[in-house]
């Protein structure tokens, strides 16, 4: 297992809190998914093991990757809304991040606690989570704007 530290480490460098919201149709009310990941090279593999076996939940997956530049890599993800509710919120609450990504796990814990009210199932609380979400991952959108078609930022 690793340690605590070790853990706030990755997620500040290679963590994500991610917010997916799929819209109302015919058949089913909207729907927020919630999903935390670690994503590291292929060799990395048994590193994202230990994490999850310290967090005691989430799945470890290969993700075969075809773009130009870019190596297939492992990704260790939680999307279970139990787990993120029950597991990974009170870590990163006791254990606080560092980087840029402290702002997004707040904005992501409003998410969930939206969720868990049943408040995405609202046009307005619906509406409020898509407005926090365009809050969410904001250094990620700002690199592909400064990048240029060779992919080097300028």
């Amino acid at each position: 297992m690793v340690s605590t530290d070790y853990i706030v480490g990755l997620t500040d460098g290679e963590g994500c809190f991610y917010v997916n919201v799929r819209d109302r149709n015919s058949r089913w009310t909207p729907k927020v998914e919630t999903h935390f990941y670690i994503k590291l090279r292929e060799d990395n593999k048994g590193l994202l093991e230990e994490v999850k076996e310290s967090f005691g939940c989430g799945a470890v997956y290969f993700q075969k990757e075809n773009r130009p530049n870019h190596s297939s890599c492992y990704r260790f993800e939680i999307n279970s809304h139990r787990d993120i509710t029950q597991v990974l919120v009170p870590f990163f609450e006791k254990h606080l991040l560092h980087s840029p990504k402290k702002k997004d796990f707040e904005i992501f814990r409003q998410i969930v606690q939206m969720v868990r009210k049943g408040e995405h199932k609202t046009e307005k609380g619906l509406l409020q989570i898509r407005n926090l979400k365009l809050q969410m991952n904001n250094w990620a959108r700002r690199m592909r704007k400064i990048r240029t078609s060779g992919g080097n930022a300028k």
